[in-house]
């Protein structure tokens, strides 16, 4: 039986991205079976170097998990050579894609337009920091930068109160916005394919982030006049938490009254919201006393115990992993999704499944992350 292709199969993307915005989106278009092209600068990907969690200087623990399913070419596009041996790729390739600011691009000869010449049915994307047609247009952005900007360090001061605000404890805006440039690189193949028309596309980091983060904290905001605050209640409740029990933690979320009655009788708690610890609460702390009883019976049952329960009677519970728990989750192991690998140089790594399923055309790893340049030559 011949080998299934991924949906991008015969797709080739000049990847001139680097750091995570840009990377992590490449990286899922090599997944899905595109021919991705690393184009760097002769010092590499700067996410290669600078970490002491690596077993060589050049393939950084950050670049191995964002560069797998892609080949690496050398690149010095300041010189003649190397701008022509780019130029020379142009007209081979469905899509260029990078995140190098507007003017320097231009400097250099590879502005849309310039590119737009050598192959005008192109995918051109620029990831940039913020929208061309907005004040903030060149500014540099990094993720810090942009949770900032996006109001997402205020989430946790809005949780516990503590009025000082602080970045979320992950490079999600980098990730939130290399999914608007995966999504949009995919949209204009589409468009591409039906009409052979190449075009520019622009993913702003800014405006990207921003329309995920505000999708529900837009809240009482999204009516003109306003009927309420910014801020999504229930997702900012500060006993919206894991629950510790015997030997863990686990989430719950019940789907009703009466599931979360019978998630406190299964801890011991019978007649929740008859009992009179309950009835016996001003109304505007009865939602106090209802977290304070989901504690108590939390800690009745282990974790496994608690999975049982919540199966048998329809309450919606899963463990609470920690970062290290998370590679011994049991659902994860049984769909391989951290799969161990041989690097040809960096020896047995761990790699994640890419978690989409196509039953027709499923996304691989078919390369393991490169050494810088390790693919330089004919690409014809």
């Amino acid at each position: 039986m011949p080998e299934k292709k991924g949906p991008l199969d015969g797709v080739r993307v000049l990847d001139l991205t680097e750091f995570i915005f840009g990377p992590y989106a490449t990286q899922a278009m090599g997944d899905l079976g595109a021919d991705v092209i690393k184009v760097e600068n002769p010092g590499g990907d700067r996410q290669r170097h600078g970490s002491k969690h690596a077993k060589h200087d050049d393939m950084g623990a950050l670049f191995m998990s964002l560069n797998r399913n892609k080949r690496s070419i050398i690149l010095d596009l300041k010189t003649d050579e190397g701008g022509a041996k780019l130029r020379a790729l142009i007209p081979t390739a469905n899509v260029l894609i990078h995140n190098v600011r507007a003017d320097a691009m231009a400097r250099l000869g590879f502005s849309y337009e310039e590119v737009a010449k050598l192959n005008p049915h192109i995918v051109y994307v620029h990831c940039v920091g913020y929208g061309s047609d907005g004040p903030y247009a060149g500014r540099q952005a990094f993720d810090d930068l942009v949770q900032a900007a996006s109001g997402a360090a205020d989430l946790l001061p809005r949780v516990d109160g503590s009025g000082e605000m602080r970045l979320l404890p992950s490079f999600i805006a980098d990730k939130v916005s290399s999914m608007h440039a995966l999504w949009g690189t995919l949209a204009a193949l589409y468009h591409q394919k039906a009409t052979g028309e190449g075009q520019f596309v622009e993913v702003p980091m800014f405006e990207s982030f921003t329309s995920f983060m505000m999708a529900e904290h837009l809240y009482g905001e999204t009516f003109e006049p306003p009927v309420s605050h910014v801020g999504h209640t229930p997702a900012l409740a500060n006993d919206r938490r894991p629950l510790k029990c015997k030997d863990g933690y686990i989430c719950i979320q019940p789907v009703s009254r009466a599931a979360s009655a019978k998630f406190m009788e299964l801890g011991g708690i019978a007649n929740a919201y008859e009992s009179d610890r309950f009835l016996s609460a001003p109304k505007g702390s009865r939602v106090g006393v209802y977290y304070e009883m989901q504690r108590e019976a939390a800690l009745a049952h282990t974790v496994e115990e608690w999975l049982k329960l919540g199966e048998e009677n329809r309450i919606p519970i899963m463990r609470a992993n920690t970062l290290d728990g998370v590679l011994d989750d049991p659902h994860l192991k049984a769909v391989n999704f951290f799969q161990l690998r041989q690097h040809p140089t960096e020896g047995t790594w761990r790699a994640m499944k890419p978690p989409v399923k196509f039953s027709k055309t499923p996304a691989t790893i078919r390369r393991d992350p490169p050494r810088t340049g390790q693919d330089d030559g004919d690409f014809s």
